[in-house]
């Protein structure tokens, strides 16, 4: 039974509630979010541990008029379930449900939408500079974690913040961290947020008065709090002009009251570190932090995972192993990442040979030049980036290693449509967003073989930096164990099936969709397409491009990338600059964020599925030359 969780439809109706029913309340909380992600997934171990701290800002603050910038959104269920969408976080991340994030257009208790780390304290400075010139009374306060502390988009808004009202929540819930508060912490925040111990501080520095004397007693005091402060991890901030409290036990709302209650009227930029359990109050949670923070579906009884066996093995999980085979094989070979180890497969090298893996934390853009950094001195590099996450170094990719030709291999995982994380997620931009850079070679394997085979490319190819892009999910199902390696020669593709009437041009794994449509339609009777494999966007197989012009009144690309810029965009360009006469038609990610559903559910939406490229093809040859770009 939830018989507190029941009656709360906004922040409001907490206020009233005794410590005894803020504590049941929160035991409330965390078992409705397991029942819910048991059957609906979601990011579940960080929003469990960080309850009390949610529930407490919303009891001590007035949002909406108060806001909360959440860092990422991985810690924000809690928050969403308090203000109004209890019953709708039933549909959390699913088709026409609510966002797994913070979303503006959700809700006006989401001041800021985030779906990328390190984003909250530069975003709640804004929100809180605005504020001010507006003459509005408000607390703003940014939400983040340890981890996406690590940005370094976080120092920099830190370094500004040194005249705002800002309030920083640091919700620590690394558990290697020594969790031994002790007597003199508890004594050291009861002192620094104490009303009487500041209204004293005011009066003592107005009677010293001005000068000298004054200056080196205020000199004395904070150097004596910082030599304190640093003990307990908080000197950085009070460096950066913060004033530090806590550490706080985040788990227990009393104290998360009695903290944010004498903070709150507290000028200045200010920093609450609190100490939380990732997966607090879910054994399961508790005991694998790692797995638990995005479990997918579950027993909730049990904590049993429910997981569906896979016909092929997963592309992340083939990068890993081959990155493996290739730093046994190649002393030069070391692997990079931003905090996504085990997202990406690189576990394996990190437990084997420890010294040639580097996690750098959430820091895509130090991950990128740092990488340059290690190709300038003769290692070979492999940088392995989400390819949403991949937008937040572009400079780096450009100025950092493309511009000096450094053979860094930038390995993008998760491109093309991701699913249910939604649109701050989608890999759609890459292609686009890389074509243009001068000397980059980039890639897609059609399956896992093709991503064995493009890693050893990339990894004996000099002078150039080395884009392969790979999809979320499984494969092909390839027997790419057994596969020896090839190089596979730069800039140019394969033909997948003969054919007249029309050709296909396709990109990545979405080729073998493309052959699949091309032998439907063949069965039927209605078509005989050619279906060409480029396998780089650039340098671009002009040899293909050249016959298929030269051969096929009508020619269709397919991508799973944003249409504009992409392969459909490249293919038009040779059009024009050799005056090809064919009609080209282009299938690709269309010009719009795409929302969140499942992976098979947005690719049959963009047409990107064999049913889809079957009936754009029947749509080119029935009804004369194709819209481009349709």
């Amino acid at each position: 039974m939830r018989m507190l969780l029941e009656r709360v439809n906004s922040p409001q109706d907490i206020k009233g509630l005794s410590m005894d029913e803020l504590r049941q309340l929160c035991k409330e909380i965390r078992q409705y979010m397991v029942e819910c992600c048991a059957v609906n997934p979601g990011h579940l171990g960080s929003s469990l541990g960080a309850v009390e701290l949610i529930v407490g800002l919303h009891y001590v603050f007035d949002t909406p008029t108060d806001k909360i910038v959440f860092d990422v959104g991985h810690q924000a269920y809690a928050h969403k379930i308090l203000t109004g969408r209890r019953e709708a976080f039933k549909s959390n991340r699913t088709r026409d449900g609510i966002s797994g994030f913070p979303s503006m257009k959700e809700s006006e208790y989401d001041a800021f939408g985030a779906g990328h780390a390190s984003v909250s304290i530069s975003a709640a400075l804004g929100l809180a500079h605005a504020a001010k010139m507006q003459g509005r009374k408000e607390q703003d306060i940014a939400f983040i974690g340890d981890g996406a502390m690590t940005g370094g988009m976080v120092f920099e808004g830190l370094n500004n913040a040194a005249d705002s009202n800002l309030l920083v929540i640091l919700n620590d819930n690394d558990h290697s961290i020594d969790d031994n508060i002790g007597s003199f912490h508890e004594y050291l925040l009861r002192l620094t947020t104490s009303r009487r111990y500041n209204n004293l501080k005011k009066h003592v520095w107005e009677k010293l008065g001005e000068g000298r004397f004054r200056d080196k007693i205020r000199k004395f005091v904070k150097e004596m709090k910082s030599h304190f402060v640093s003990d307990f991890g908080g000197a950085v901030f009070e460096a950066l002009g913060f004033r530090y409290f806590g550490p706080i036990d985040g788990n227990d709302i009393e104290s998360v009251i009695n903290a944010l209650s004498r903070i709150k009227s507290l000028p200045g930029p200010r920093v609450l570190h609190a100490q939380t359990v990732k997966g607090k109050g879910y054994a399961p949670a508790e005991a694998d932090k790692t797995t638990w923070h995005a479990p997918g579906k579950f027993d909730p009884t049990s904590g049993k995972r429910i997981v569906s066996p896979a016909s092929a093995e997963r592309y992340q999980d083939v990068f890993g192993q081959v990155l493996l085979e290739l730093a046994r094989q190649d002393s030069r070979v070391v692997g990079i990442t931003p905090a996504m180890a085990t997202g990406c497969g690189m576990t394996l090298l990190a437990s084997a040979m420890p010294e040639r893996f580097f996690d750098v934390g959430i820091e895509e853009e130090h991950a990128v030049t740092f990488s340059a950094g290690l190709a300038a001195g003769g290692m070979r590099p492999f940088c392995n980036i989400y390819s949403a996450f991949s937008q937040r170094a572009y400079d780096q990719i450009i100025h950092d290693v493309a511009l000096q030709n450094l053979p860094v291999v930038l390995c993008f995982d998760r491109a093309g449509l991701v699913g249910e994380d939604g649109p701050t997620h989608q890999g759609s931009f890459d292609l686009a967003a890389y074509r243009s850079i001068p000397g980059m070679i980039i890639s897609a394997p059609r399956n896992e073989t093709e991503l064995k085979n493009l890693m050893y490319t990339a990894l004996h190819t000099d002078g150039h930096p080395f884009i392969i892009r790979y999809p979320r999910g499984t494969g092909e199902g390839t027997p790419w164990r057994d596969a020896g390696y090839e190089m596979l020669p730069i800039g140019k593709g394969t033909l997948l099936r003969e054919g007249s009437d029309v050709a296909i041009l396709a990109l990545g794994p979405i080729a073998c969709r493309a052959v699949e449509a091309a032998e439907s339609l063949s069965a039927k009777g209605l078509a005989n397409p050619a279906v060409y494999d480029l396998r780089y966007l650039k340098p671009i197989d002009e040899d293909i491009l050249s016959l298929v012009c030269s051969k096929y009144g009508r020619i269709l690309t397919v991508e799973d990338g944003t249409l504009k810029g992409g392969l459909f965009s490249a293919v038009c360009e040779y059009a024009a600059l050799y005056a090809c006469k064919a009609d080209i038609s282009g299938l690709g990610i269309p010009d719009s964020f795409i929302v969140q559903d499942g992976q098979k559910a947005q690719r049959r939406d963009c047409g990107l599925d064999a049913p889809g490229i079957e009936n754009r093809l029947l749509e080119m040859l029935g009804s004369g030359p194709a819209m481009a770009g349709k």
